[in-house]
């Protein structure tokens, strides 16, 4: 039973740790994830499951690991962040693979990036044609950007010379799951009050609503519990 216990804390403790310096690290490491944040989110991880498993290791020793670990590389973040240098050596500098309209054959091989990577990352782009693209960026985080040659790049309301669109403001969330967001209305202005008149006006009341949010342009939009689809698709 002791054996059961020891675990139950070790485990607690591992996760607390982890969140902890995950949140100090910041978002970077969970967003764009460079070498330095690949190798950081790896080790943390591997010391962090130690802690919680292994009990043939004093845990004091897995704690001072994993701390010494950590101010690693928050130090190595720091100074990336003062140093560009440094910064191009622990994160990655980006690669050019599509330049003037032309694959850059020599940068790939460099980098192992495969024809069939590109293509792919192009698809996610809605980029089904390679001749569409005038320039295609590996970034140091994986991911692939692209500008499309003039001729197939989107019209803007710029281009049409049309009058700009209302401004918009960020989506509200108002009603997540039956439970009304106080915070979210107190901060948009908004209140209880408003939000039970606009439901009984359609016939509803918070209770019914799953989801609840105000658009960018200031529109409602509703979820209801019961949505009477006869057939919903899995």
């Amino acid at each position: 039973m002791q054996a059961y216990v020891e675990v139950i804390f070790r485990t607690i403790a591992a996760f607390i740790l982890l969140m902890i310096t995950s949140r100090i690290l910041g978002k970077q490491t969970i967003s764009n994830m460079t070498f330095h944040d690949f190798v950081s989110g790896i080790t943390l991880g591997a010391i962090a499951a130690n802690l919680a498993f292994n009990d043939k290791l004093n845990h004091w020793l897995i704690v001072v690991s994993l701390l010494i670990f950590f101010g690693i590389s928050f130090l190595v973040s720091k100074i990336a962040i003062k140093n560009r240098a440094w910064n191009r050596l622990v994160s990655g500098t980006p690669t050019v693979v599509i330049e003037n309209g032309k694959i850059l054959e020599d940068n790939m091989r460099q980098i192992r990036y495969t024809l069939d990577s590109l293509a792919q990352s192009l698809r996610e782009k809605d980029i089904f044609n390679m001749e569409e693209v005038e320039y295609a960026c590996l970034e140091d985080h994986g991911k692939l950007s692209v500008k499309k040659k003039s001729e197939y790049e989107w019209v803007t309301r710029k281009d049409l010379k049309l009058h700009a669109a209302t401004v918009q403001s960020f989506p509200v969330e108002l009603i997540m799951d039956g439970i009304i967001m106080e915070d979210n209305l107190a901060h948009n202005g908004l209140t209880a009050q408003w939000l039970e008149q606009v439901l009984r006006q359609r016939s509803k009341s918070v209770s019914d609503v799953f989801y609840a949010v105000r658009g960018t342009q200031n529109q409602l939009y509703f979820d209801y519990y019961r949505d009477h689809i006869d057939k919903p698709i899995d």
